[in-house]
């Protein structure tokens, strides 16, 4: 049996499609390509020495994905396929929910049709809004979300929430992730987006690489040490080993379970700027700018839960996966290449 991977071609899938092969599952791989390259799979079996089965297939696609699941055996899925930057969310929300709502409301009823009731979404902390506390724990309150990305995120949750309590076949496990960085220590795999990054870390390393000038920091008069956003930040291979995790739980017939995959740690922008230069020795020029629109000012885990239910704790520390971003970003300063 096979786990099913959408989207995983891409930043989180290409690390956890390593794990998985890692601890013997067979994987098959989805993914549209919008966003994403199939290179990144072919240095996934340079890694792990296995072949990835890949079909490009976007999850909106009931008729391929018919096909698909006649064609395969799958047994769980994990479903990372969607869009993902909260500032262009802002500007496209009808993209957003129609790519990220649609999708994941085809892929659900095309997997029931074929009996496949095993289902691990990639949330994200941006479901708790801007919290009244920090760190947030499973049971903090569900806010609005500050942007259509988020909201996508909130109200996939409540779907799948509704679909397990109205079918107890179901298992679905919802992680919510906090800011997976880095990179597979090999180098050969890492985070390529499309043109300038969304994300503070790939930022910082093309401005490293000199594909960018300098690091835009957007607002420095948050209510945090140094005025700049506090993130909880993960390692992608951290990250990764949770699904594995996931799966053990779904085996257990978990029904609907809930984790943070977080550190438990918060770091400013600022800070991860000096530990960046620290583990890589490049110094990284930065500008203040102005806040950015959905942008909120502190948010960390508390990812206890994952642990006690799951066995599953974050293991690699800021300069590892500062160490281990600089190594795939200078070994590969065009990404997957140009």
């Amino acid at each position: 049996m096979a786990i099913l991977v959408t989207g995983g071609s891409g930043f989180i899938g290409s690390h956890t499609v390593v794990e998985l092969q890692e601890a013997g599952y067979e994987v098959v791989v989805i993914d549209n390509l919008s966003n994403s390259t199939e290179k990144s799979l072919k240095r996934v079996e340079e890694i792990t020495g296995k072949s990835v089965k890949f079909y490009k297939l976007d999850i909106r696609d009931r008729e391929g994905l018919n096909e698909l699941f006649e064609k395969e055996d799958i047994d769980s899925c994990i479903h990372f396929a969607g869009l993902k930057a909260v500032g262009e969310s802002v500007a496209k929300p009808w993209e957003y929910y129609e790519n990220n709502i649609g999708g994941t409301l085809t892929l659900v009823d095309v997997m029931r049709q074929h009996g496949v009731k095993n289902m691990i979404f990639s949330s994200s902390s941006t479901v708790y809004g801007d919290p009244d506390s920090v760190p947030v724990t499973e049971e903090s309150p569900v806010k609005k979300c500050t942007n259509p990305y988020g909201s996508t995120k909130s109200m996939q949750e409540t779907i799948f929430a509704d679909i397990q309590h109205a079918d107890p076949e179901w298992n679905i496990v919802l992680l919510r992730y906090f800011n997976p960085i880095g990179a597979h220590p090999s180098g050969k795999i890492g985070e390529d987006p499309n043109g300038i990054p969304n994300n503070l870390m790939p930022y910082i390393t093309q401005v490293a690489v000199g594909k960018q000038p300098f690091l835009r920091v957007f607002g420095n008069d948050y209510p945090t040490p140094d005025g700049t956003g506090v993130r909880d930040y993960i390692h992608v291979v951290d990250l990764a080993k949770g699904h594995v995790k996931a799966l053990e739980r779904i085996k257990a017939n978990c029904g609907l379970a809930v984790y943070n995959l977080g550190t438990g740690r918060g770091y400013s922008v600022l800070e991860i700027v000096k530990n960046f230069e620290e583990a890589s020795g490049v110094k990284i020029p930065y500008e203040i700018q102005a806040r950015r629109p959905g942008d909120i000012a502190e948010n960390y885990s508390d990812a206890s839960k994952a642990e006690r239910e799951m066995g599953w704790k974050a293991e690699k520390g800021i300069l590892e996966m500062c160490a281990d971003s600089w190594n795939w970003q200078k070994n590969n300063p065009d990404g997957y290449g140009k």
